[in-house]
Parts: C-alpha cells; structure tokens; sequence
C-alpha cells in the first residue's frame, strides 16, 4: 500500500515530537510505500513561519538586519533538535546546508531594505523556508532512527500558476513530475521528505500555497501518485463531535463521509479545509485523520458513504455579524437579491449564511464580524435609490453573533430532525435569531447571540446524544 503522511507544525515542533514522528515513519515504512510531507517547525518560543514573514516585513520598512539577527535562533533551534537525533556527521551536514538558507534570505532581506518594498513574489521565498529547513531536518532524523530518508523540495514536484502567496497546481506536470522524482525513491525503499506549503512556477519560482498550504501539498501529491491513503498526522483523536474545550464529553468519530468533513470544516472544526482536500476528493482516495502523540488510536476515516447516525457532529463559527436588509417595498422587487449579493461582493466579503423568508420581505446575511462594517457601507450605497423610495427601509448590522452547524448526512430524509434541534434550543432557553439548510440536508445552520453560543453547542450536542 502506497501511504501519503503529512505532520504539522506542532507534530515537528521539538526533538521529542521529532523523535515520535520518526517511529511513526518507521514503522508505517516495514508495511507501506510512504511519503511524508511536514509543515514548518513550531517551537513553544519560536514559531518559525511567523518569524520569518516578521523579518521580511521588517526589512521592507527598512531593518535591513533583520533577517540576519533572526537568522541564528532559527539555526539553533533546528540544530539543537538534530543533535539529539542524528549522528555527528549528520549535524555537519546539516548545519552547512542550513546556514546556506539562512544567508541566503538573510542577504536578500539586506536587498529588501534598500529597494523599500517586499514583493509578493519575495514575500514567498521567506514564508516558504521554514520548511525547506524542517524536510532536511527530520530526512536527518530518519536516517538517524535506521530510515533510509532524502529530503525533496516541492519546488522540483509541484508546479503552480504565478499567484505568489496563493498559487494553486498545475496538476498534470506535478503529477508527470512527481512520478520521475519521487516513485524511483519508493522502488528502492527510501522515503522522500517533501516541503509542504510551497511549490515553484514553469519558470521554477518559488511560490506558497495559502491556507492550509501544508495539507495541500499533501493532497496534491496524495493525488498525483495515486496513493491508497493519505494520512493527516495532527494533535487530536482524529474529527471529534465538538470542540472537547466546549463539549468536555465530545468523542472522536470513527468515519465521515467527504461531504460531512466538508460541512464541518467550513463551519470552524478542526478538521481539513475542504480546498486542501479536494484532489483527493476528486479521486476518491480514503483519507485519515491521527494523532501524533496518540499513535495507537485509529482516528477517523474519512471517504465515500452516508453516515449511519442522524447528526454526526455540532460545531461553531464565532465573530460573526448579521446583517438584515428588509423594507415593505421589497416584496417583489425584481432583482433586489442579486443587488444585495453583488454588493457584498464588490466589498470583497465572504457570506457565511444567508436567510429569507417566504414573503421576501428581509434577507438576512451573515458575514464576519471584521468584514461587517465594509459590507454594510456597499449595501448602503447599492441601495440608496430604494432607501429615498423607502421600498428599503433599514439595513440593521447585529454585530455579535455566532453560527451553529449541526452536521450529518444521516439527517438526509429523517423526519423531525429541525424539530429536536429547535427542541434542545428551547430546553435551554437560548433564542434562534435565523435558521438556514441547504438542499443536500446534511447541514442545520443557526444563528444566536455570542452569549449563548457555547451552551448551545452543548444542548445540540446532548440532544442527539453525540
């Protein structure tokens, strides 16, 4: 079996959890084809991303040193780790390699500072090199553990469009490229440790990947070499039924189906983006969510199929506004939704939600509470015809709200299901402001005030007794 693994900051983050890594890789290497992907170091003091993007920031406003001041934490950091899990000549090595990196950045970083600007496009080669540093540490890890290992950079593997900071695959040369590169390492029995996040243009430019850039990677190559299975290492027991911080009880699932992940990673689990996620969805390639620090459990299985339960899970989007856009006139009005949505987004806002009722008299959105102000402003402006006609009469923003989603593809046909969610709202006493669903009826969608949205995770998640 051919087995994709991806280890997040946090899994990497120190030589202990280095060390469980490396037994985790050794002993999936006995049965399985492997490739591992990992994320950037994250150190409780240092976490390396985010120090790097603060000194290419710092060198566009003028710090031209930045870098360089940076640049030995870093290299102590990771060779601190790798003097506990690999050889002498190992360290060596590495640490030549890594200085070539750091000095690298660290005299653009100088260049930076003279030119006063940083470009996207630089922006990228910073951001990208805490894994570039990561891969060939924990490739000297593996080794160290008796793993024959080779640390790979994506930029050789996956080709992107130019979008620097948000490139997206080209999928068809990544795949060619991936096959050359990397299935003559498996044939021989060593494992590639490739860069997540970053991949490069035809022109070989370096480039990152976005949100949940690391995954990506690990999805796209996943994908493109056909893997059986592709595993996300991470700090939880697998998708649980509730945040545990909310719900102490919560419980890990055991399966999901992809449209449930899908459904609960929009509204806020900590589960996969539903983006990173896709070629895998594409190609129907089983998916599984464990824990680093808990090797043992089996986590969750993620893959075609319904769930066998009405609702699986109940989770939380927080800082949230809703905006209401009513007046008598709109009843109909032609065309006054398509104005309110475009309006929206021309501010450039993303809708978590919409509501209306049947006599059209009020659509109610709801958008991110730090995207609030600039959606309601264009709203104002799309509409001020209808405000002087008073078809429109109030554009109403109740600032702090939050959503909750009550997911499961179980819920799908199953009368009385919206009656128990409204049941356990009313049991604790906790007012719905606006409810949506879609059309698939894997999803139950509320809105309630901030003060109440923990007690009424809680109160779903004891009503369908998760």
């Amino acid at each position: 079996m051919r087995v994709v693994m991806k280890f997040g900051g946090t899994s990497v983050g120190s030589a202990d959890a280095i060390r469980q890594v490396a037994a985790i890789v050794s002993a999936t290497h006995r049965d399985h084809e492997a490739v591992v992907v990992v994320s950037a170091m994250n150190a409780p003091d240092l976490r390396t991303t985010d120090s790097l993007i603060a000194a290419a920031h710092a060198a566009a406003g003028g710090d031209g040193d930045a870098m360089a001041h940076m640049a030995p934490r870093l290299l102590e950091l990771h060779m601190r780790a790798a003097a506990e899990l690999a050889s002498s000549a190992e360290c060596a090595a590495l640490e030549s390699e890594l200085r070539a990196l750091l000095d690298y950045l660290s005299d653009l970083a100088r260049s930076i500072a003279v030119l006063g600007e940083l470009t996207p496009r630089a922006l990228d080669l910073f951001s990208g090199l805490g894994e570039r540093i990561n891969a060939r540490l924990i490739a000297a890890a593996l080794r160290g553990a008796g793993v024959s290992a080779q640390a790979i950079d994506a930029t050789g593997l996956i080709i992107t469009d130019n979008r620097y900071g948000a490139a997206s695959p080209l999928m068809e040369e990544t795949t060619a490229l991936s096959h050359e590169r990397l299935l003559p390492l498996l044939e021989v029995g060593i494992v590639p440790v490739v860069t997540g996040f970053i991949g490069a243009t035809r022109a070989g430019v370096p480039t990152t990947l976005g949100r949940g850039g690391s995954d990506y990677s690990c999805s796209i190559l996943g994908a493109s070499l056909d893997a059986d299975e592709v595993w996300f290492w991470k700090e939880v027991d697998g998708v649980l039924t509730a945040n545990p911080k909310i719900v102490p009880e919560a419980r890990s699932l055991r399966m999901l189906s992809y449209s449930e992940m899908a459904e609960l990673a929009y509204y806020g689990a900590n589960v996969l983006h539903p983006k990173t996620v896709q070629p895998l969805v594409q190609r129907r390639i089983p998916i599984r969510i464990r824990n680093t620090f808990n090797p043992d459990h089996p986590g969750t299985l993620i893959g075609e199929g319904r769930g066998d339960r009405t609702a699986r899970a109940v989770t939380a989007i927080k800082e949230v506004s809703m905006i209401t856009v009513g007046g008598p006139g709109m009843l109909g009005l032609s065309g006054v939704a398509a104005r309110i949505f475009g309006a929206v987004a021309r501010a450039h806002v993303n809708i978590l939600l919409i509501s209306q009722a049947s006599s059209e008299q009020s659509v109610c959105l709801a958008v991110s509470r730090a995207e609030a102000v600039a959606a309601e402003a264009e709203l104002r402006k799309e509409l001020s015809d209808e405000f002087s006609d008073q078809d429109v009469e109030h554009i109403e923003v109740l600032e702090s709200v939050v959503i909750v989603a009550v997911v499961g593809s179980g819920m799908r046909g199953t009368p009385g299901i919206a009656g128990r969610v409204f049941g356990a709202m009313g049991n604790a006493g906790i007012n719905v402001i606006a409810i949506a669903q879609g059309s698939t009826e894997n999803n139950i969608s509320l809105v309630v005030s901030a003060a109440d949205g923990d007690e009424a995770v809680r109160a779903i998640h004891r009503g369908f007794d998760l």
